[in-house]
């Protein structure tokens, strides 16, 4: 599903136009965003966490070349499915 499809999924369901879907879409994801840069984890019960994850500086392999090259320390974030996710996803 790509994004324009999902706003029409949330316009739909939600009885709203698509521009008010739109903006609630992306004051979402905003807001996410914003709380995991502060290191904070957004959990929405029964769906699921996201959580921002460090990732340790280490060595990486080119796969075309073979090549290692030196992978520095970042900064990732990380989606943890709840149980009622979970449990609709496996029946």
């Amino acid at each position: 599903m790509t994004k324009t499809e999902l706003i029409g999924c949330m316009a739909q369901a939600a009885g709203i136009s698509r521009d008010q879907a739109k903006l609630a879409l992306e004051a979402f994801t905003d807001q996410v965003t914003a709380s995991l840069v502060e290191g904070r984890v957004v959990r929405l019960v029964g769906f699921g966490s996201f959580v921002a994850a460090e990732r340790k500086a280490g060595v990486a392999r080119n796969p075309q070349t073979g090549q290692e090259i030196a992978r520095p320390a970042s900064r990732t974030a990380r989606f943890r499915p709840g149980e009622g996710l979970k449990s609709a996803l496996n029946g």
